[in-house]
């Protein structure tokens, strides 16, 4: 394989981006292990009492994650956000006036290999949604074992994120005032495996849970989608039937994610590694679906809305999708 080397003249702007992306990486997946080996080699050594100390606050905190996190506006305005977004580069674009008396659920589509478009757009300051959004302030849902992680957690908290559980979301849209954004990438790790450059596929049929707590809060519905999401990565062909897609659905029931074999490009040359494309991100964040409070919702009612929010999605794909490259006859596939 022919190696394709990065030329040694590159402006330095790119280099930070380059350095932004490695540490967004890293993060991603290795500081949790990390924080692990660091907890336990301080808690086998001299400095024991310092990971006991942590673990008292880790108890008194726990719930933080469940009650609307922990955001540092410090952090989220971080420089290095700022490299990190015009890597790609990421843009968030707004179709509609938001009201910020109201709360929403954003559906977040597709959920790609990392979620770097939900991250760029909604845990740093450097795409706009504060501009675009005036008083609304959103919180991204990720999966609650992140949270058990020592040191990891508060660091991921600092960015916005929050639990994905029901509790969690429920108090983000449980607010009298307004301005609650709950962001939750609908399809979830199961998703990431169909993460393919050109994939359209969204796993959102049997996903009727949000709905149901966008009608118990009355919350309105908007949908989201990410151009360009499939492209950062390149992945393994795991094919439904061949061992690995089954060794990867087993570990995700199992453990509750998977993470994709996905390659890209390297640090100092194109042809292979785990830094993602440089491909520009177009998140477009749709109209509102006005959803009247329904404490108890029936399943005939959770699936006439289910049904509405699959249409306006659609229509958004359909509105957008030959401006940011998408071929006229491709359209998205929902399983």
């Amino acid at each position: 394989m022919k190696v394709e080397f990065a030329p040694i003249n590159i402006p330095l702007a790119r280099r930070i981006q380059t350095a932004a992306v490695i540490q967004w990486l890293f993060s991603f997946l290795l500081l949790a292990q990390c924080c692990w080996g660091v907890f336990i080699i301080l808690l086998l050594g001299n400095y024991w009492f310092l990971p006991v100390l942590y673990a008292l606050w880790l108890y008194l905190d726990w719930e933080t994650p469940q009650t609307g996190g922990r955001r540092s506006k410090w952090v989220r305005n971080w420089t290095i956000w700022k490299y990190f977004t015009d890597y790609f580069p990421i843009h968030l674009i707004k179709t509609s006036d938001l009201d910020p008396s109201q709360n929403y659920l954003f559906g977040f589509h597709p959920h790609g290999i990392l979620v770097a478009g939900a991250f760029g757009n909604f845990c740093t300051e450097y795409t706009g949604f504060k501009e675009l959004f005036p008083g609304l302030t959103p919180y991204l849902h990720i999966l609650p074992f992140w949270f058990g992680c020592p040191f990891f957690r508060d660091y991921a908290l600092s960015t916005g994120v929050v639990s994905a559980s029901k509790k969690s979301v429920s108090h983000v849209l449980n607010n009298d005032r307004g301005g609650n954004v709950a962001v939750i990438v609908i399809g979830g790790a199961e998703e990431s495996l169909d993460a393919h450059p050109g994939s359209l596929t969204l796993n959102i049929l049997k996903r009727r849970g949000f709905i149901k707590m966008a009608l118990k809060y009355g919350a309105h519905l908007v949908p989201v989608f990410s151009f360009g999401e499939n492209e950062l990565f390149k992945q393994v062909a795991n094919p439904k039937g061949s061992w690995l897609r089954t060794l990867q659905e087993r570990l995700r029931k199992m453990v509750g994610f998977t993470l994709p074999l996905f390659h890209a490009r390297g640090i100092f040359q194109y042809s292979f590694g785990l830094m993602p494309y440089r491909k520009p991100i177009h998140t477009v964040v749709g109209k509102p679906i006005t959803v009247q409070q329904n404490l108890n919702p029936t399943l005939e009612e959770i699936e006439q809305l289910h049904q509405t929010y699959l249409r306006v999605l659609s229509k958004l794909f359909e509105d957008h999708k030959e401006k940011y490259g998408i071929p006229d006859h491709e359209s998205l596939i929902f399983k």
